[in-house]
């Protein structure tokens, strides 16, 4: 009787002090972490990390019903751990602004509702406005934003996950000086190859959005080769017309959330094309 007695306590002390497994926590229930996941990275300038509600760097805090978090999608956070997703995505990464609401969760929201047996959605924030915004020069290979990207991106799928695509809604800042404007295509096009060659998927979607808005005269230039682009599994959602804020460079959350659908849409068509 001893014996046995002494040897459930020893059980039980074992489990004390094993180690815990790596989870992610949502409120009382957890997800295992190395369940896997369909990850999409998110990344580009403003728009992308989100300025929806926010007002002289105040946001309203106001999350629509297609924002909502759900224990199925998950983000992957600054310090490169798994946790439950919710607006604002980028909070910790373009860390210098105030982040809103993007299309991240409207996307991985939507992505769930036109396949419900998708399983885990894990997000992967990189998207970096900053002050005056992020030109596509900086996200060049070599830049500390492209090793960034390429640093979350691996680091998403050491724990169970495949990576589904890229989301790309970036440019605004090269509609200023007509150079920037001008090669937007040529670097456009090095940086999908890029990302492609270092992440070892050749042929890995990428959906870019088709610019809304911009920061100077030469928008039409840079939208045009967003439109034009021509490689494979690449597709272009065209955000022009949506609602602006008053700054008439950044969506309104009602935009963001009709992108994120956009998005969701687009990544579909590949397999239905």
């Amino acid at each position: 009787m001893e014996r046995s007695m002494l040897l459930s306590f020893s059980c039980l002390l074992l489990l004390a002090l094993a180690k815990p497994t790596d989870q992610v926590v949502h409120g009382s229930r957890s997800l295992n972490s190395f369940l896997e996941k369909n990850i999409f990275v998110l990344a580009g300038q403003s728009n992308m990390s989100g300025r929806g509600g926010v007002v002289n760097q105040t946001w309203d805090k106001i999350v629509p019903p297609e924002c909502q978090p759900n224990p199925s999608i998950l983000r992957l956070n600054s310090r490169l751990r798994w946790e439950q997703a919710r607006e604002p995505l980028h909070f910790d990464i373009d860390v210098t602004q105030t982040c809103g609401i993007g299309p991240g969760m409207s996307f991985a929201n939507t992505i769930r509702h036109l396949n419900s047996s998708i399983g885990i959605v894990g997000l992967v924030p990189c998207a970096v406005g900053g002050y005056h915004g992020t030109k596509i020069s900086e996200w060049a290979k070599g830049t500390l934003l492209y090793k960034q990207l390429i640093k979350r991106t691996k680091s998403s799928v050491k724990k169970g996950g495949k990576i589904r695509a890229i989301l790309w809604f970036q440019g605004e800042s090269d509609t200023v000086a007509l150079e920037d404007a001008e090669m937007y295509s040529k670097k456009l096009k090095a940086l999908i190859m890029n990302l492609r060659a270092d992440l070892q998927l050749p042929m890995l979607p990428f959906i870019q959005v088709a610019l809304a808005s911009g920061q100077g005269h030469f928008l039409g230039t840079v939208r045009k080769s967003q439109l034009d682009l021509n490689l494979p599994n690449v597709r272009c959602v065209d955000a022009f017309g949506v609602p602006l804020s008053t700054d008439y460079v950044h969506l309104t959350t009602q935009a963001e959330v009709r992108v994120g659908k956009m998005l969701a849409e687009a990544f579909y068509s590949f397999n239905s094309a």
